[in-house]
């Protein structure tokens, strides 16, 4: 059974369908004995990152997710849920975030695309991967994939932790992984084919020798 962590701040329904298409079973749950019995955990993730994390200490998420990271459960947050696995963002001055990882959250800069025209914020569309090192979400991908982005902010992970970039007027660290700890900035849900893959490698985390 994979968990999704239910605190009224997730991409909630395209995570199950994506998940229920790879035939997998899914629960939707703030439950803390739920979620320490899964097999897998998602923290989805859509708004601001205080408001996100006011929730998470409304239910009660907090200590449990650092539980379900401490005991070394396949842990994958998604957009504002990867956001939310580091210290602080730029986003919401003085709000702590969950602490579990290192580095900065800052809002994406005002800038100039390569055919000079202003680059909108927020940052919505498909954009190309890069690859600094080899990552597990990412296995049996032969060239860069596009996947599909919805933010304002971004991270710049100070931790050897970043296994995905793209660049949109700035570097932007897009996925990262620490032990059995994941997250993306990109909606793999939303990404189609290259979405799905990477789906199924987190599905597969842990089964058949992966």
């Amino acid at each position: 059974m994979i968990a999704i962590i239910d605190y009224d701040a997730g991409n909630v329904k395209s995570v199950q369908k994506a998940l229920a298409y790879l035939h997998e079973d899914t629960i939707l749950t703030r439950d803390p004995k739920q979620l320490l019995a899964a097999e897998k955990v998602i923290l989805p993730g859509v708004g601001a990152f205080g408001d996100a994390m006011g929730k998470l200490k409304e239910y009660g998420l907090i200590d449990v997710i650092s539980e379900i990271v401490d005991k070394n459960t396949p842990f994958l947050g998604i957009c504002l849920g990867l956001q939310l696995l580091f210290e602080s963002s730029e986003e919401s001055p003085g709000v702590e975030g969950l602490g579990l990882l290192k580095g900065k959250i800052l809002r994406i800069p005002d800038g100039v695309a390569e055919d000079k025209r202003p680059l909108k914020i927020p940052h919505i569309g498909w954009n190309s991967l890069s690859f600094p090192q080899k990552g597990r979400l990412f296995e049996g991908f032969s060239r860069e994939p596009y996947v599909y982005f919805v933010h304002s902010y971004y991270l710049k992970a100070e931790e050897d932790i970043v296994t995905a970039r793209t660049e949109y007027g700035v570097s932007i660290d897009a996925s990262v992984e620490k032990g059995n700890l994941f997250a993306c900035q990109f909606h793999p849900e939303k990404s189609s084919e290259a979405g799905l893959k990477i789906m199924e490698n987190f599905v597969r985390l842990g089964r058949e020798g992966n």
